[in-house]
């Protein structure tokens, strides 16, 4: 049975066309996997299905008496409660159950009449059985499970939450709407503030919900794990798929090859996306075999596919010298919490840094300290040859909202440098057309934005990049273009990153933040470090 339908649906934005003439089914048990490029009208999808926008044809019906459920990336709790007082408020009426139980039961202590003491057993009876349907008696439990999952501290749980962070209130809003248990749940990039473990629990919670779910995302190992069909908006239209995501990657090749190439470099990317789940199951399958056939693969010499020779291109001419940087002995503690201590790595051309681990272990403040935002307790960061990085997190917040996109990029020292057509071979990767490069940042979306500031890193010149969880405003092709941008580029890069997909296709090494005070470096990506955890 279906839950939603949308019927010959159209939308656009006064002269702009959204999507055309779509068709769409929401059934019970459905786990729908929404992609497409930045712009494509995911979010509009899930507004349309929501009431807060009207499409301009078609229809769009819901069950009667259907609840939904919707999480955006935007979601910010707030007020003066904490987030224990709002969960608690989710079971209200538990809450009245167990008011009006307690009150019969010091009833029935005061020795009422005979006729009254069977109207109380009775009314008893019919509050237990809704505590029993209703599963009232693990409500506690319940909460303390969820914020235990997406990683509430005591204090998190108990402080206003109009004092938490942006990102803690972003989790705040995704607890509520999980214990809200909705028939329909509808979510859009639910999982760029979590750890592995909070992702890890979400799938699991996400399986076994009993209605529908349809969840904008561009991790491809949470789709993998959670998704049983695929919607990508196409050409303005909806394409199916069924199954999980590495499923729609096959399908979509097969497809492709049928279709007239619409888009110049996309067949590439799709088989460097299939090569990746190939390495990703080998890996898991047989660790020691994985890695042998990676290092063959990077002996290999081979004609490079023009998606790669583009990318290369760009990088012609740019000197890397071989010792970037040594972070020696540097240890750092907050209130009396130590983050880590004497953490000593160094940073050479051709390092794939990953740095991954639950949150509020000390990752961010890692990349401070690289960034010499802030100072070690002990130790030092060395620049070797001064601090030449580019920081993708503060060029996407320093970007000037009335500069073009062609000027804002093509400053960028080797842009500047390179000739005019390499640098828009190498924008129109990143989806950047003519008309775009026109645009005035502002007007932009927040994935096209941060398409900006990586090409902005990725054309900077300096031998070291930093990025702190990049693939959270990004489609899947912008992402798949990077992950190709950073296998080629010849300084070193190091990443904050909780997009297990895009650790396993980017690292060469991880710094794995276990425990408060406690690191480990592990050669290899993320799927063989789960493998070595297993054995």
């Amino acid at each position: 049975m279906s839950l939603i339908r949308l019927h010959n649906v159209s939308k656009k934005y006064d002269e702009t066309l959204i999507f055309h003439e779509v068709f769409f089914r929401l059934s019970q048990g459905d786990r729908v996997g929404l992609i497409g490029k930045n712009g494509a009208g995911k979010t509009t999808v899930l507004r349309l299905i929501l009431g807060q926008e009207e499409p301009t044809e078609g229809t769009i019906d819901l069950d009667d008496g259907i609840r939904l459920g919707y999480f955006s990336q935007f979601s910010e709790l707030n007020g003066e409660q904490s987030i224990q007082e709002v969960l608690l408020a989710c079971f209200a009426g538990i809450q009245a159950i167990e008011e009006e139980m307690l009150e019969i039961e010091i009833a029935l202590e005061e020795a009422p009449p005979e006729g009254d003491t069977s109207s109380l057993l009775a009314r008893y009876d019919h509050l237990m059985e809704k505590m029993n349907r209703r599963e009232g008696w693990t409500y506690h439990n319940r909460i303390d499970t969820v914020l235990t999952r997406l990683g509430f501290s005591e204090r998190h749980r108990t402080c206003p939450i109009e004092t938490l962070s942006g990102g803690w209130r972003n989790r705040a809003a995704l607890a509520k709407i999980l214990l809200e248990d909705p028939g329909i749940l509808l979510l859009d990039e639910p999982t760029n503030f979590l750890d592995f473990d909070g992702l890890t629990w979400l799938e699991a919670w996400l399986n076994d919900l009993p209605g529908a779910v349809l969840v904008v995302s561009h991790d491809r190992h949470f789709l993998d794990r959670v998704i049983n069909r695929v919607v990508e908006i196409e050409n303005y239209r909806f394409q199916e798929y069924e199954g999980n995501f590495s499923q729609y990657i096959r399908k979509k090749q097969i497809r492709f090859k049928s279709l007239e190439r619409q888009f110049q470099h996309e067949e590439e990317l799709l088989a460097f996306e299939a090569e990746a789940i190939e390495d990703r199951r080998e890996a898991a399958r047989n660790p020691s075999k994985a890695l042998q056939r990676r290092l063959a693969n990077i002996k290999k010499r081979a004609e490079p596919r023009l998606v790669d020779k583009i990318v290369t291109d760009v990088y012609d001419g740019l000197k890397i010298s071989a010792e970037l940087c040594q972070v020696e002995n540097v240890s750092k503690a907050y209130n009396g919490l130590t983050l880590f201590e004497n953490l000593s790595l160094g940073l050479h051309k051709e390092d794939r840094l990953v740095i991954v681990g639950p949150n509020g272990v000390g990752k961010t403040t890692l990349l401070k300290l690289l960034r010499e935002e802030e100072a070690p307790d002990t130790g030092r960061v060395v620049w070797l040859h001064g601090n030449e990085y580019a920081d993708y997190r503060q060029t996407f917040e320093g970007l000037d909202l009335n500069d073009t996109v062609s000027h804002a990029v093509n400053i960028a020292s080797l842009a500047y440098l390179a000739p005019r057509k390499r640098v828009n071979r190498f924008l129109s990767l990143f989806q950047f057309s003519e008309m775009d490069l026109r645009q005035k940042i502002g007007t932009l979306s927040g994935g096209q934005k941060a398409r900006v500031a990586l090409a902005q890193c990725l054309l900077s010149g300096h031998p070291v990049v930093l990025l702190d969880e990049p693939t959270n405003h990004l489609d899947l092709t912008s992402t798949q273009v990077m992950e190709r941008a950073l296998k080629h580029f010849p300084g070193a890069i190091v990443v904050v990153s909780h997009d297990r997909f895009f650790i396993d296709k980017v690292a060469t090494r991880l710094l794995i933040f276990n425990e408060p005070g406690q690191t480990e470096m592990f050669e290899g990506n993320w799927t063989l470090w789960q493998a070595s955890q297993e054995e």
